[in-house]
């Protein structure tokens, strides 16, 4: 038996009345995805513990078979294991966005104008990083580049236990009430103020000024947390796999499972990433593996963008180039399961994650059911017949042991 986990990362959303009261999944043309509701169980599964907050590192720690209430400790050690950064006892480890912050006149106020300054290129941003090394870095801070707008920050000897606010969740607002606060923070703020006047002056963002383009005049620190201990696939199922994703997050998780990580030419996590490649090395790690994961991005950055119509198209193109291309692949094995979801919502309307349950369907080769002429969308929450997860990390036992199918 092989295993197929796709993730839409917050795909699901809120009615938007241009769309005539439809959200964007269901406005979608998702006939992949349908086809995969009309043969399979459909359920509803809480991925966000009470209490939580609604982050794609939490919604795929459950997806993923781990007890958020139990192993999570923060998003930062999950990128640090992605990017190889091997973090000692006492580290702490830091999520390091490139932002855009809007000055007022005065610069005595600021705005979160953009969470990912315009979507840096990862070349852009490595120079950025590199400059901050320079002029930060000390005996107990080092910064590490990753990936567009989304770096990394380690404080050895650090303090953990402090609130700090995720950008995407505070677009157009004025930061002074989000600042980090809790042990350290006087020192972390400082990190984020002393960041401005060497990112402000780079010669990357002053030809991206010229050029009309979002600079990265800041960092902004969060989702903070110490190095955690996860079982592998292999010794709670005695399974080996793959995961593929362009977030550092995601691919740490499949680190601390275990898994292999796919490197696909061309991922991004944004709506131009390479779909198909995903797909593609996805099934061909199928051939040497038990089990893979598929994690993108896409819909989820057009949810914070706030523009319905970009979300759509990256349903669709997720629909047709991730869904559609497996669909197409997994014949070549005799018997699979695969399990269709999203993380959590990213509404339109609120342009970050929600911790509203999400629809799966669980789609098994050797028992198609037949649910009639339904749609994969929020819809499926409303229906009697569906199975109620409640506690979102017990889908991987159902996709794998077949309980309850």
């Amino acid at each position: 038996m092989k295993y197929i986990v796709i993730v839409g990362d917050g795909m699901t959303d809120r009615p938007i009345e241009a769309l005539g009261g439809k959200t964007p999944l269901q406005a979608a043309f998702t006939p992949n995805m349908d086809h995969i509701a009309q043969k399979g169980i459909l359920g509803v599964a809480h991925t966000i513990p009470e209490g939580f907050p609604p982050g794609s590192d939490v919604a795929n720690m459950s997806i993923m078979g781990y007890d958020p209430r139990k192993y999570y400790s923060g998003r930062a050690p999950l990128e640090a294991a992605s990017m190889g950064i091997e973090l000692g006892e006492d580290d702490v480890a830091f999520r390091c966005n490139l932002v855009y912050l809007k000055y007022d006149r005065h610069r005595n106020r600021a705005v979160m104008e953009d969470y990912s300054a315009g979507h840096i290129s990862t070349e852009e941003a490595a120079r950025l990083i590199e400059a901050l090394n320079r002029e930060l870095s000390s005996s107990e801070i080092n910064f590490y580049p990753g990936i567009s707008y989304r770096h990394l920050m380690v404080w050895h000897g650090g303090e953990v236990e402090l609130e700090c606010v995720p950008p995407h969740d505070i677009i157009g607002k004025e930061i002074t009430e989000y600042l980090p606060v809790g042990k350290g923070d006087s020192f972390i703020r400082s990190l984020m103020e002393r960041s401005v006047e060497i990112l402000e002056s780079h010669e990357v963002n002053r030809k991206r000024a010229s050029e009309g383009k979002a600079i990265a005049n800041s960092i902004w620190l969060w989702g903070q947390g110490k190095k955690l201990s996860l079982p592998t696939l292999k010794q709670r199922y005695g399974i080996t796999g793959a995961l593929v994703s362009a977030v550092d997050l995601t691919k740490g998780l499949g680190r601390y499972a275990g898994l292999e990580i796919l490197d696909v030419p061309g991922v991004t996590g944004y709506l131009d990433t390479n779909y198909m490649g995903k797909a593609e090395y996805s099934l061909k790690a199928l051939e040497r593996h038990d089990f893979v994961y598929i994690h993108v991005e896409a819909p989820d950055e057009a949810g914070h963008s706030g523009n319905y119509k970009d979300k759509i198209k990256a349903i669709e193109d997720f629909d047709a180039l991730v869904v559609g291309t497996v669909l197409r692949g997994l014949p070549a094995f005799e018997e699979y399961r695969l399990l269709l979801m999203p993380d959590h919502p990213t509404p339109i309307e609120i342009r970050t994650h929600a911790p509203e349950p999400v629809p799966f369907v669980i789609y098994d080769s050797t028992r198609e059911l037949q649910n009639g002429d339904i749609t994969y969308d929020e819809g499926i929450m409303k229906r009697d017949d569906i199975l109620r997860v409640q506690e979102g990390h017990r889908l991987l036992d159902l996709l794998i042991k077949g309980e309850n199918l």
